[in-house]
This record gives structure tokens, C-alpha cells and sequence, in this order.
């Protein structure tokens, strides 16, 4: 198994030093949260550039790791967050002193990207917003119907390959979606984990 990993661009000591841990499953995860925390959470986004990268849906890892960073910090917190996929387990069944869990309510972190306006604000060709709107329209549920928001593939309609691609006529990248969406349309779940990982952090300074 790969060793855990975390940006090579951070300058914060080694996770084994860090008293607040964050873990997410991927690179996209991380950078998709630093985006939204840079432009509406700053003081949370040097800890979101730090996160540490599971490779996957691995919250036992997340434990392995976070025991390995207690043994030498007692008083360390952690915020391990995941995607929602039950084939792989739930997560609130593990009882780990200091590491909580974070699940997302919809299927993956993409799905918060699904946002009409962020995504027209990120194109400039008339044509292009008239066929992203119409996949809106004709392919996908109305704003707020979060029953049918949990069950949609969000990386599949947003890939290179993917249905939204498809209908306007290249790829969107998630990255500028990311940056395009403002404060008052991140979905709760966002403005949720900020939180979380804000208590979390007061806490370590508290202690």
C-alpha cells in the first residue's frame, strides 16, 4: 500500500507534528476544499492545503494513521471526510478517540459543482450557455430536489467524457466551476465540513 501523502507544496510541519488532522480520499477532494476555503473560509485553508490524502475510501486507514500521529500527540484532533458510498462501509460505527468522521450527504464532493450559474459563469460562449443550460433543463433534478441530487455520478457528468461535456461541446473543468461559485451557493454540506473543521481546530488551540 502507498504511503499517505500530502501536498508538496506545504510548508506546515510533518502531519506527525500537527496537533489538527485532516484526511480526505483524493487530490480532487483537497483541492476542490482549498478553493472554497480560500475564497470564503481563509482561515481554514492552509489545514485544507495540508490534508492528508487517503488514495480512496479508506477511513480504517485514516485510524492507522491518525494512532501513529497520537502516540507522539495525545491531545491531536482529526477530521477524516468521505464520500458516501455505503457498499464501503459506515463510517459512524468506528469509535476512534480525537478522529471524527465526515460524510457527505450526496454521492461525491463533484456533486457540489452542480451548481447551473457557477458553471455559466466559467463560459463565455453564448452557445456553449444556451446547450449547458438545456442539459440542466432536460437531464437533471430541479434545484433542491436533494433525493434525486444523492443519486447522481457527479464525476461521470462532469469527466472529460462526461454527459455535461458532451452537450457543450468540451470539457468543463471542475477547478474554475469551483472558484465561480459564491458564498450564498455553496450547498450546506460545504458550509457543514467548514465548520467541523473549524471546532476542530479550537479545540486544539483550546487545549
Amino acid at each position: 500500500m502507498p504511503p499517505l501523502s500530502r501536498s508538496a507544496r506545504d510548508t506546515r510541519p510533518d502531519p506527525a507534528d500537527a496537533r489538527f488532522v485532516l484526511y480526505v480520499e483524493g487530490p480532487r477532494d483537497r483541492d476542490l476544499l482549498r478553493v472554497w476555503a480560500q475564497r470564503h473560509a481563509a482561515p481554514l485553508a492552509r489545514v485544507v492545503h495540508s490534508a492528508v490524502i487517503l488514495g480512496g475510501r479508506q477511513p480504517q486507514r485514516a485510524v492507522e494513521h491518525f494512532r501513529g500521529i497520537r502516540a507522539g500527540e495525545p491531545d491531536a484532533v482529526g477530521l477524516c471526510v468521505l464520500d458516501r458510498d455505503h457498499e464501503s462501509g459506515d463510517a459512524s460505527e468506528i469509535d476512534e478517540p480525537g478522529l471524527e468522521f465526515f460524510v457527505w450527504s450526496r454521492r461525491h464532493i463533484e456533486s457540489y459543482l452542480l451548481i447551473p450559474d457557477a458553471i455559466r459563469r466559467t463560459l463565455s460562449d453564448q452557445n456553449e450557455k444556451f446547450r449547458m443550460d438545456r442539459f440542466f433543463r432536460e437531464q437533471l433534478p430541479e434545484p433542491g430536489d436533494e433525493a434525486a441530487y444523492r443519486k447522481l455520478d457527479a464525476k461521470r457528468i462532469l469527466g472529460r467524457e462526461g454527459a455535461l461535456s458532451r452537450a457543450v461541446g468540451r470539457p468543463i473543468p471542475v477547478s474554475p466551476v469551483a472558484r465561480a461559485i459564491r458564498l450564498d451557493e455553496l450547498h450546506p454540506d460545504v458550509i457543514e465540513l467548514f465548520g467541523r473543521i473549524r471546532r476542530g481546530m479550537e479545540r486544539v488551540e483550546a487545549g
